[in-house]
């Protein structure tokens, strides 16, 4: 959290005003020392005149580093002080990491949304992820794959970092084909050093391994291996989808109809693998409750305390007001030969 300005004892700035009235009394002539009036001149010539300029400006200014000093001085006995809040977590709660299919086919649209309002699958599945993710039941991490696999956004419990990460996703950037099992893996790979209380994967996909090196119930074994619970989306239904995708290496946009083969068997024999759930989805409502029924599941309560670091500003304060007094001293009694 940003720094904030702060006052050890604000009420000790109440004598601020006691300059105003200085300086209101003086000129009622109430604390001006006794004086008595005489008149200089030469016999028959003009009366004594007290010039302005340089003598006027240094006295001026010694006035001025007086007033600075005695609010220097107020300000160093209100103790100033910079408090900068910390969250300090004892428990992370529960580490989740989204597994998010960036295959071609995910821009299919048959996501009802309500109505005839219709999404593409990669759009209703990046828009439930930012919703689940600002729940507060612990750290979230995105990890994206096609082809090949990247982690977008480690687990974190910095939800605007997250949300920037997850908007920066496009379809295509990692290939063509769909690496179910390579993502998978390197899922598991980064929440095994993880410090969360519980662990858990959610797969968003709409398609069959296709390509890499790893089988996919290898990489859900794994999972269940480490303590980390698979929960599977399957996004999409199988027949034919309208579909709009701009391929981000040519930069070509590509427009017509998909014939979805999706296979929900194989999904739900790799969410059982893992030890977690299955979810058909062809509505973001189902979506939402999918994800909902896993916070209800995975989720646990983070415990945290508020750390409140302080750094003091007095003997700065301190220092610019005997500083300041110092200088109207020496311009009153050596500059101008007057008392302070």
């Amino acid at each position: 959290m940003p720094e904030t300005l702060a006052f050890e004892s604000p009420p000790a700035l109440v004598l601020v005003l006691l300059l105003p009235v200085f300086f209101a009394l003086r000129r009622a002539k109430i604390l001006s020392p006794p004086a008595l009036p005489l008149t200089m001149g030469d016999w028959g010539g003009s009366a004594f005149v007290w010039r302005s300029g340089p003598a006027g400006a240094a006295s001026l200014g010694a006035v001025l580093l007086a007033s600075l000093g005695f609010l220097c001085a107020v300000i160093a006995l209100a103790g100033p002080e910079a408090r900068r809040k910390e969250k300090v977590f004892t428990s992370l709660g529960t580490d989740i990491l989204f597994v998010l299919d960036t295959s071609p086919s995910m821009a299919a649209r048959d996501i009802n949304a309500g109505g005839w309002d219709t999404r593409t699958r990669f759009e209703a599945a990046r828009a439930a992820i930012g919703a689940a993710a600002e729940k507060d039941y612990g750290q979230a991490g995105i990890l994206t794959f096609a082809s090949e696999a990247a982690l977008a956004s480690p687990v974190t419990v910095d939800r605007e970092f997250f949300s920037a990460r997850l908007g920066e996703i496009t379809l295509g950037a990692l290939g063509d084909s769909s690496s179910i099992g390579t993502g998978l893996a390197l899922a598991v790979y980064h929440l095994a050093s993880t410090g969360g209380q519980k662990k858990c994967i959610v797969l968003f996909t709409d398609g069959e391994n296709n390509a890499g090196f790893i089988h996919p119930l290898t990489a859900a074994a794994l999972a269940r291996d480490k303590g980390i619970t698979l929960y599977v989306a399957g996004i999409g239904a199988r027949g034919r989808a309208p579909l709009e995708y701009r391929d981000p290496k040519t930069g070509r946009t590509l427009s017509g109809f998909l014939d979805s083969r999706f296979d929900e068997g194989a999904l739900r024999e790799l969410a059982a693998e893992g030890g977690g759930r299955y979810f058909s989805v062809t509505t973001l409502g189902e979506l939402g409750a999918a994800l909902e029924a896993v916070a209800l599941r995975e989720g646990s309560e983070q415990s945290f305390y508020y750390r409140v670091e302080t750094r003091s500003f007095r003997r700065q304060f301190i220092a610019a007001a005997l500083g300041a007094a110092a200088l109207a001293w020496v311009i009153k009694r050596l500059v101008l030969g007057e008392a302070l």
